[in-house]
């Protein structure tokens, strides 16, 4: 029986890690040592960065409609404490978009939970 070496499996391998780092600088981005370790951090800060970016963005909520509930009069934590006794069940990503996108409505909001 013949030998069977894994020359073409090795080399779509090495293609498909080597097509990934694509961009990088330096050795990253050819060198197949360097370019395994690069993907592999690459993971790893995307990972993160898909966790951070919901971070953030929440924080961008509570300041957006703070800004907007302050041009009404009223904090942002006393505004959301009169919609959680009004049981006026909005989350933050909602109130953010209503409070930049539609400010009538959301002044209807506040003034609801001011009553």
């Amino acid at each position: 029986m013949t030998r069977i070496k894994g020359g073409v499996l090795h080399a779509k391998r090495r293609r498909g890690i080597l097509k990934h780092t694509k961009g990088y600088r330096w050795g990253r981005k050819s060198k197949i040592k360097v370019a395994k370790v690069a993907k592999m951090k690459a993971g790893q800060h995307a990972f993160e960065g898909r966790r951070t970016k919901k971070r953030l963005n929440r924080g961008l909520w509570h300041v957006n409609i703070n800004a907007a509930a302050r041009a009404l009069g009223i904090s942002y934590s006393k505004l959301m404490g009169a919609l959680k006794k009004n049981n006026i069940n909005l989350n933050r990503k909602i109130l953010a978009q209503l409070a930049s996108e539609q400010p009538a409505i959301f002044a209807k909001v506040v003034e609801t939970a001011k009553r």
